[in-house]
């Protein structure tokens, strides 16, 4: 049952992996959860109906595409992102920090006035403060909003990081006022400070005097290897609130994930699996297929025999190998909702393991093998 106000409830722990659930006044979340990302208020190559009927619980969008294109004034006339896009389930929306940092031209980075920048589709100027991130976010109509934060590359000059941390944490304070006490929808912070656990832990503690309704990590997946940020969960994810959700934003593969729960992570988020279907790529619990390869040209069995959903256990890799070799887009139609598909299995079986207390079972079984 929904109830009108956001809220986390943690049901159980199996070591430090845990079993909980998000409360939406637009439906309930199960965590461990994966978030489908449809950036551009769309899952590329895939219906929204054929998202949820993976299991999904949750998708994300940006904030940083959408007011780019196609505007936040056309989507707010439509009545928020959900009616735009056709979408009942609730949507976290991603503040717009990494994309400015990562795709926007002329970046120049104002504490004051927030980042200016131009856009990386046709040049036009825009400035974005952490208070106008709020409210673009919330014309969207979000059910979870992100506050704006600067997301630095990855480097070992500390000092770098501790300024950029700096900056994060005043934006983070105006997020918050801005945001205002709005129960229905919940506002995260995001915690940052690169590989570094003493920035990390500063920056945790000044989001936690802020008060959050959840805790991002931000500044990974941004090409650390996983034993670097392994290693930061370790550091940072056990002082983090025990009773609101520990979001890893960006993250990952699906070793990456299990390891991440193994550490006390609730949510996740990451193009890969779309993004990979798109070029031909397959998740199965035997490995990843690489559908372009022509050792699958005369093979006439199924990805998984398993999926239902739009009949994908009638299509053979023989099929899907000739329909990438002949550039038609059925072939990431498929595969993009293949890998949807698996990655809410994953989730799935990650959930019902440590209900049972079998979470280290399972992630003994697959983590060198998926």
């Amino acid at each position: 049952m929904t109830k009108d106000k956001f809220s986390f409830t943690l049901l159980k722990e199996d070591g430090n992996a845990r079993l909980g659930k998000i409360s939406t006044p637009r439906g309930e979340i199960d965590t461990p959860t994966f978030m489908t990302v449809g950036t551009q208020a769309t899952v590329k190559s895939v219906f929204i109906e054929d998202v949820i009927s993976s299991g999904a619980q949750i998708i994300l969008s940006n904030t940083y595409h959408l007011m780019i294109r196609p505007g936040v004034s056309r989507i707010k006339r439509a009545g928020g992102l959900h009616q735009f896009m056709n979408c009942n389930l609730p949507i976290l929306t991603d503040s717009g920090g990494f994309q400015i940092m990562s795709l926007s031209k002329l970046v120049k980075i104002n504490e004051k006035e927030g980042a200016i920048f131009n856009s990386h589709i046709d040049g036009k100027k825009f400035i974005l403060s952490p208070e106008e991130s709020i409210q673009i976010q919330k014309n969207l109509n979000s059910d979870i909003v992100m506050v704006l934060d600067e997301c630095p590359k990855l480097t070992k000059d500390k000092n770098v990081i501790e300024k950029s941390l700096k900056l994060s944490h005043n934006w983070a304070k105006r997020s918050k006022d801005e945001f205002g006490h709005d129960k229905k929808k919940a506002l995260f912070g995001i915690v940052q400070g690169g590989i570094f656990q003493d920035l990390r832990l500063e920056s945790l503690e000044g989001l936690k005097d802020i008060d959050f309704d959840g805790y991002a990590l931000g500044g990974l997946a941004v090409g650390e290897t996983q034993k670097q940020m392994f290693k930061v969960l370790k550091g940072i994810v056990p002082s983090m609130p025990t009773k609101k959700p520990r979001y890893l934003m960006g993250v990952g593969t699906p070793s990456d994930i299990l390891g991440a729960v193994k550490n006390g992570i609730d949510m996740f988020d990451c193009v890969l699996p779309t993004r990979s279907g798109r070029t031909g790529l397959a998740f199965t619990w035997e490995g990843r297929l690489n559908l372009r390869n022509s050792k699958y040209k005369n093979d006439d069995t199924p990805i998984n025999e398993n999926i239902k959903i739009r009949d994908l256990n009638k299509y053979s890799k023989s099929y899907i190998n000739h329909l990438i070799n002949s550039n038609e887009i059925l072939a990431s139609m498929i595969l993009t909702l293949n890998n949807i598909v698996f990655y809410q299995d994953l989730m799935g079986k990650i959930r019902e393991a440590i209900k049972n207390n079998k979470f280290n079972a399972l992630y003994n079984k697959y983590i060198d093998v998926i």
